[in-house]
């Protein structure tokens, strides 16, 4: 993916005011150090959402809100949307940087950094949300994300998730995979490179670019997230067939990122109260998101008149054959990326076979008995 990897000097320099002048109250602190003034921590949340957005921007919100509760005040977050400070794909080097204390965001915007981040967020038939929770907690992937972030001076955690992706709008049907040829489509990650192997354009564009690109011609297609999601973007208004289920994010984690020199800085108690609003936040996230995904699919198909479609069973064997070749060469790009890659794969691999006996056989018997 094609991102700009670095912080504009204006929004260096007006973060920077803001720290020495504005939020520490301490002429020449320096930027990676909490600010303290009368016994308050004071941190600055950056992330890749627009304000306030639903499901999104509000579990940012969320995380922000019980630091600030649980801790009794003497920890303060105040949470900065996407272009307040920084844009969005800006908001991993504010925080390696010190321009910013923390961010919320989905890992795999830095995939610039290290192919290894995809695994943190979603990989095309990878994990889905409980699956990669389980990893992340209890399989071994805290500890390599700890690794891999921390090369870049941040600590890590779970903060979220949106659950399994729609596959997309679309202005026109896709039938066959000839359908895909020279399709530009906003896509981000390693469902991107999918897509190109299956002949089109993968466009990345922050959430807020997507419906004037839509609009204008400038994209054929997007991905977002969900119908929660893409019923406040008013996608249906200019593509009208939404594809589903998604194959390129079964499950997006998002991820709390904190400066390392920041978290080291920190109390035991104010440490545990972040690690506990993370959990929290990702917990009622996902849902969140299963919970307002089923009304708002409602609204768009019997008050929208969205098409729902399916790709054919030709297109997604295709995707399996591609898509497991490019999580594979991803996960084959270096030592680091090849640890990761493993261990995800071993523990998807040993919880796809308890969901073939659970939650597998139980939904498909669910539909047959309950019926359309």
């Amino acid at each position: 993916m094609d991102r700009r990897t670095f912080i504009s000097g204006g929004a260096v320099a007006a973060a920077t005011v803001a720290t020495a002048c504005g939020e520490t109250g301490q002429e020449g602190t320096t930027p990676a150090a909490p600010a303290v003034n009368r016994g308050v921590t004071r941190l600055r949340m950056v992330t890749t959402w627009p304000a306030n957005f639903p499901g999104l921007g509000t579990a940012a919100n969320n995380v922000a809100s019980m630091i600030n509760t649980m801790s009794g005040g003497s920890l303060e977050v105040r949470v900065y949307a996407a272009g307040e400070i920084v844009s969005a794909f800006e908001a991993f080097d504010a925080v390696a940087e010190g321009t910013a204390d923390m961010y919320h965001g989905a890992e795999y915007y830095w995939q610039g950094k290290s192919p290894a981040f995809n695994f943190f967020t979603a990989v095309p038939l990878g994990m889905t949300a409980y699956e990669i929770m389980g990893w992340v907690e209890y399989g071994g992937g805290q500890a390599l994300w700890d690794e891999l972030a921390g090369q870049f001076n941040i600590k890590p955690f779970q903060a979220g998730n949106s659950g399994h992706q729609m596959g997309g709008w679309f202005k026109r049907e896709i039938n066959t995979l000839a359908d895909f040829q020279g399709l530009r489509m906003r896509i981000p990650g390693l469902g991107g490179n999918v897509l190109r192997e299956l002949g089109g354009a993968a466009v990345t564009l922050s959430g807020g670019e997507i419906y004037p690109a839509l609009q204008n011609g400038t994209i054929d297609a997007t991905e977002w997230v969900g119908p929660w999601n893409d019923l406040a973007f008013g996608f249906y208004r200019e593509a009208p067939f939404y594809y589903g289920p998604g194959f390129h994010e079964p499950g997006s984690c998002l991820g709390v990122g904190i400066n390392r020199g920041v978290w080291d800085g920190l109390a035991e108690d104010h440490k545990a109260i972040i690690r506990s609003a993370c959990l929290t936040a990702n917990n009622l996230s996902l849902a969140e998101f299963q919970h307002q995904n089923g009304l708002a699919l409602d609204v768009l198909v019997n008050e929208h008149g969205v098409e729902l479609r399916r790709f054919s069973d030709e297109i997604w064997t295709r995707i399996g054959e591609v898509a497991e070749q490019v999580v594979a060469d991803t996960g084959r790009s270096d030592p680091f990326t090849q640890r990761v890659y493993d261990s995800y794969l071993d523990a998807r691999d040993k919880m796809r076979s308890w969901g073939r006996i659970s939650e597998m056989p139980y939904m498909v018997e669910r539909e047959r008995v309950l019926g359309g």
